[in-house]
C-alpha cells in the first residue's frame, strides 16, 4: 500500500516503461485489406476510406513488390468485378478478379494471401448469398461458399475466409476445399459478424451495399455476445482454424471473452467506419491520428486478439521500424 508501494516508479523513464511494456505490436501481428477492380485502369480511392486505395488488377506485382518491401506478412483481398449476376457467379470463376489478382500477387511476395469468401460484391442485390423471397438463402449460399472457396485456392490462396455468416458454412467450405485438394489450406472463419453501422466506407469503396433491405437475418444482432460465443463454437465444431471477430473496437469484450473460452488464433478486424473515424479525427486536427492508430491496435491485442486486420496496417508497420 501508499507510500511503500509507489506504481509510478515503473513510469519514471522511457527506458523503464518501455521495459515494463506488457503488450507489444509486431508486424506478423498485421493483415491489410486489398481491393482489386477489373473496371478501372487507374488507381482510385473512395471519399469516405481516405488513403485506402483500389487497384486495377494489373498493378498486383507492383502492389506485391511495396508490400514485401514493407514486410506486410498477410494480405485480405476483395474484388470488385466487371459484371454481376444474381447468383454471384464472379466470384467462383477462374478468371475472376480475385483470382488473377492472387495470381499476379503471388509471384512478386511470399505474404500470405487471404480471400475473402463472399457474393455481396458480385451480386445486382448486394446481400452476401443466394437471395430469394426477401432473404438469404442459407443452404444453397452455404454450398455457393465452398465452391467460391476452392476456386480461389486453386487460383493460389493460402487462406480462405467465410464471411456471409451462414450456418453450415465452414462445413461446406471445409468440405469443397477437401473434394478440390486443398486439404491443406486453413479456414479464416467471420465467426462473430456483427451487424454494424462500421462497414458503410468498405461498401462504398466496394459497391456491395444492399439494393433493398439490411442484412439483420444473418448478421449478428450488437447487442448478443453469448450469441458470438456460440457462433465461434460452432465455427470451431465445423473445422476453422482461425476465427474472426468484426468490428473490433466496439466489440473488445467479445474478443476478451472469446480469448478466455476458446484455444485457438483469433483475428479482430478493424472495419472501414474504425479507420475511416480514426482518419477524418486526425485530418480535422481533433487527435493525433498515429497515436490514435497505435493505441486502437494495442486495445484489440490487449483483449486477446493474435491477428490484427486493419487499413493502417502499412502505416502501423513502419512506425515498428523505430
Amino acid at each position: 500500500m501508499f507510500p511503500i508501494t509507489r506504481l509510478r516508479r515503473g513510469r519514471s523513464s522511457g527506458s523503464m516503461r518501455r521495459m515494463l511494456t506488457e503488450t507489444r505490436l509486431h508486424r506478423d501481428d498485421l493483415v491489410l485489406p486489398l481491393f482489386f477492380d477489373e473496371t478501372i485502369s487507374s488507381v482510385r480511392y473512395a471519399a469516405s476510406m481516405p488513403g485506402v486505395p483500389v487497384y486495377p488488377v494489373r498493378d498486383a506485382e507492383k502492389v506485391a513488390e511495396r508490400i514485401h518491401a514493407e514486410g506486410i506478412n498477410a494480405v485480405l483481398l476483395f474484388g470488385i468485378p466487371r459484371h454481376k449476376d444474381g447468383n454471384g457467379s464472379g466470384a467462383y470463376a477462374r478468371d475472376g478478379v480475385v483470382q488473377k489478382a492472387i495470381k499476379r500477387f503471388g509471384t512478386r511476395s511470399d505474404a500470405l494471401i487471404i480471400a475473402d469468401v463472399c457474393v455481396c460484391g458480385y451480386t445486382g442485390h448486394g446481400h452476401c448469398g443466394i437471395f430469394s423471397h426477401g432473404d438469404v438463402d442459407n443452404d444453397p449460399t452455404a454450398e455457393l461458399c465452398g465452391r467460391i472457396a476452392a476456386s480461389l485456392a486453386d487460383a493460389g490462396a493460402d487462406v480462405v475466409a467465410p464471411s456471409g455468416m451462414m450456418d453450415g458454412q465452414v462445413a461446406a467450405v471445409r468440405g469443397a476445399l477437401d473434394d478440390a485438394g486443398h486439404r491443406n489450406t486453413p479456414i479464416m472463419a467471420y465467426s462473430a459478424k456483427f451487424c454494424s453501422s462500421f462497414y458503410g466506407p468498405f461498401r462504398d469503396i466496394a459497391d456491395s451495399a444492399p439494393s433493398s433491405g439490411g442484412r439483420e437475418t444473418y448478421q449478428m444482432n450488437p447487442a448478443n455476445a453469448r450469441e458470438a460465443m456460440r457462433e465461434i463454437s460452432s465455427d470451431i465444431g465445423e473445422g476453422a482454424d482461425i476465427v474472426m471477430i468484426k468490428p473490433a473496437m466496439p466489440c473488445l469484450d467479445v474478443i476478451h471473452n472469446a480469448r478466455n473460452r476458446f484455444n485457438v488464433p483469433i483475428a479482430a478486424y478493424q472495419v472501414s467506419g474504425e479507420y475511416a473515424m480514426i482518419r477524418a479525427a486526425a485530418e480535422n486536427g481533433w487527435l493525433d491520428g498515429r497515436a490514435a492508430m497505435t493505441e486502437s491496435l494495442i486495445s484489440m491485442k490487449r483483449a486477446g486478439a493474435d491477428i490484427l486486420i486493419t487499413y493502417f496496417a502499412e502505416e502501423a508497420a513502419k512506425e515498428m521500424e523505430q
